[in-house]
């Protein structure tokens, strides 16, 4: 049977309302996707006590004060997972038995370390990273009281070693 040009078909073998009805079927399905990769998906960008590490800035700008009044700088160094750290005053500061290393990701917070890094002789602290770092990295080092820290960025691929100062004094 053929069809004449007066004769109705059904809608569903016309390709114009498939047509029409393409273009909202696929805003809905990348709906669907970005709800999804909303959910399952972690930023690690947004703090649930932002007010509280708003009110710690005046702290921790003392501890980078005392760090500057002590005269305190540190050379940074890694061959893979082992990490070497110099520490020197300019003054006659006691420094500590171990000092706590962090790196932090700027986006990633998830890959974090922490490092206790030991006092092996004058001045000369080691430790081992958790995992292999590479990229961009917040450093931070402090003494285990908190009293003091040194902080800066880190290009973790770089074959030179990273240099901490204080950056505020009094």
């Amino acid at each position: 049977m053929t069809l004449r040009s007066g004769e109705n078909r059904p809608w569903y073998k016309e390709r114009w309302p498939w047509l029409l009805m393409a273009g909202p079927a696929v805003v809905v399905v990348a709906g669907i996707v970005t709800l999804w990769l909303a959910v399952a998906s972690n930023d690690g960008l947004v703090s649930d006590d932002y007010y509280k590490q708003g009110m710690t800035v005046n702290q921790r700008l003392q501890r980078d004060h005392l760090a500057g009044d002590m005269g305190l700088h540190a050379d940074v160094m890694r061959s893979d997972l082992n990490i070497r750290l110099l520490l020197a005053a300019d003054r006659d500061a006691g420094l500590p038995n171990e000092v706590v290393l962090k790196l932090a990701h700027p986006t990633r917070a998830g890959q974090d370390q922490l490092v206790t890094m030991k006092l092996e002789s004058q001045g000369f602290y080691t430790g081992k990273l958790a995992g292999d770092v590479s990229g961009r990295w917040l450093v931070s080092i402090e003494d285990p009281a908190r009293h003091w820290r040194l902080q800066g960025e880190w290009l973790a691929d770089s074959a030179e070693p990273l240099r901490l100062t204080a950056k505020v004094g009094k």
